[in-house]
């Protein structure tokens, strides 16, 4: 089994907005700022920019996105004033733990799949207790691809040693995670925890609107993959 991290696992979303109007004000600057994040990560996957410059780097396009004059040296110190922000806000979905608790009862392996900063991620899962339930943790900008590319999910695979037909892929997004695995031969599930409706769902990909649902969904939906490889 494969989970997202950020707002599969953790209120990435809600922590980043709230770190952003504590130091630029109330109005609610997160599209621009996913915007810019992307741009940025896409450059760190395609081996144009390391993790370490990209944070800053991003911080200094967005403030200068605003209109605000920012040198290097600004642009750190509002990262870094960010991040910090960041780590005394992060919080997990109350439906993570007992999901997680059941696929480790079941002995089920489970890796987590992220485009963002490896150690930024790690240290997420460390401070919220989260990194005794993973057997693997794969990181965009050390495989050297990012979801959707399927090589992120066989990568995955291959280290768990299954075949991507007995895997699943658990996450936010419905095209970078749920249509990203199920194109890499995974069963793609979309958590879909707003209940975007009018949202048209490909052939192929399962939705749950919590983790709640995730069990009941392997036992029922999956059972003709069995139990995803185990321990």
């Amino acid at each position: 089994m494969c989970l997202d991290i950020d707002d599969t696992l953790i209120d990435f979303t809600a922590a980043g907005r709230r770190a952003l109007i504590a130091l630029i004000g109330p109005v609610d600057r997160w599209p621009l700022w996913e915007r810019i994040t992307d741009r940025h990560v896409a450059l760190v996957v395609a081996g144009e920019l390391d993790y370490a410059s990209m944070h800053w780097k991003r911080s200094q396009c967005f403030l200068r996105e605003l209109g605000m004059v920012a040198d290097d040296e600004d642009a750190r110190r509002f990262e870094a004033q960010r991040k910090e922000l960041l780590r005394r806000s992060w919080r997990l979905f109350d439906d993570v733990l007992p999901c997680l608790d059941w696929l480790r009862a079941a002995d089920v392996l489970l890796a987590a799949i992220t485009n963002a900063s490896g150690a930024h991620q790690r240290t997420k899962l460390a401070d919220l207790g989260l990194s005794r339930f993973f057997d693997h943790v794969a990181i965009a900008g050390e495989v050297g691809v990012a979801k959707p590319d399927p090589v992120m999910f066989h990568s995955v695979c291959d280290t768990l040693g299954c075949d991507p037909a007995e895997a699943a892929h658990v996450g936010d997004k419905l095209s970078t995670d749920a249509v990203g695995a199920r194109d890499a031969g995974l069963a793609g599930v979309w958590l879909d925890r707003h209940d975007s409706a009018g949202v048209a769902v490909p052939a192929g990909v399962h939705v749950i609107g919590s983790l709640d649902e995730l069990p009941q969904l392997l036992v029922s939906e999956f059972a003709r993959i069995g139990v995803p490889a185990q321990r």
